[in-house]
């Protein structure tokens, strides 16, 4: 099962300790962790910290092969935002999370280690260090949880629409939580705004093409998975935009900024 690890401040306002397992794109599996697992999660997270502490700051936005999409042509599946107070003190990683079995969201606040603690494909991870002026208005966010509250949705959707509020998923919360921290020119309090400035800033999403049967077949069978939030011309072509890890960087990293990307290979 998955729970929140130490005691955060504002984990309390946010609501985050609930009965139900939270997952991100992972099957509802309660598996027991094996020891090879607890002691490979050790070492990654042992890994990522090292790595983290090298950057310099006290943000980072890490991601994690939590599953294949080799199919789409994508690697890591998850994201999340490493974030520590102060240099010195522990990093932990905020990350919008699914409730298992159900369509809603909590922002969950964990350990390095948790971080690979969900049966992941693969440990590899990815770390992406934004430059000083975004790091600074980042860590603001992070540490206000009005403004986090301001860009949740707790209707959870797999698959989410990257232009629609109606639903969310993991790395769409990371996308605008990054967007409000990269809009220096204005001042971003909402997804609407966070979605407005991410069209204006030329952000293009992933398309993946799926037939009809697993278009259908998510929507029947599966409460994390709605198509009602695409456009009907994607949607009846089967053609889906989604945020991913991948299109995420490729944004982030056209802007010229001076965001740098490291990434690690995990234990095999």
């Amino acid at each position: 099962m998955r729970r929140a690890s130490g005691t955060i401040s504002w984990l309390a306002l946010l609501a985050v300790c609930h009965a139900a397992p939270a997952y991100a794109g992972r099957s509802c599996e309660d598996k027991p962790i094996t020891q090879k697992a607890f002691s490979d999660a050790m070492a990654s997270g042992q890994t990522l910290q090292a790595v983290l502490d090298g950057t310099g700051a006290d943000v980072a936005l890490v991601a994690r092969q939590g599953q294949d999409l080799s199919k789409y042509r994508l690697k890591y599946s998850h994201a999340g935002l490493a974030f520590r107070p102060a240099p010195g003190q522990p990093w932990r990683v905020v990350e919008l999370l699914n409730d298992c079995g159900t369509a809603d969201s909590e922002l969950w606040m964990d350990g390095l280690a948790n971080f690979f603690l969900d049966d992941p494909f693969t440990l590899d991870a990815l770390v992406m260090s934004p430059p000083p002026k975004v790091a600074a208005r980042l860590k603001d966010i992070l540490a206000d949880p009005a403004a986090l509250r301001r860009l949740h949705q707790v209707k959870y959707n797999m698959v989410a629409y990257p232009f629609s509020t109606k639903y969310q998923n993991s790395n769409q919360w990371v996308l605008e939580v990054v967007a409000a921290s990269e809009a220096s020119e204005v001042r971003v309090r909402s997804r609407e705004q966070a979605q407005g400035w991410l069209k204006l800033a030329g952000y293009q999403p992933t398309e993946m093409n799926i037939g009809p049967l697993t278009r259908l077949g998510g929507r029947m069978f599966k409460a994390n998975i709605a198509f009602d939030d695409h456009p009907s011309a994607l949607r009846f072509s089967d053609r889906i935009n989604a945020v991913t890890v991948d299109s995420v960087q490729a944004f982030l990293q056209s802007r010229e900024e001076g965001w740098r990307v490291q990434e690690i290979k995990g234990p095999r």
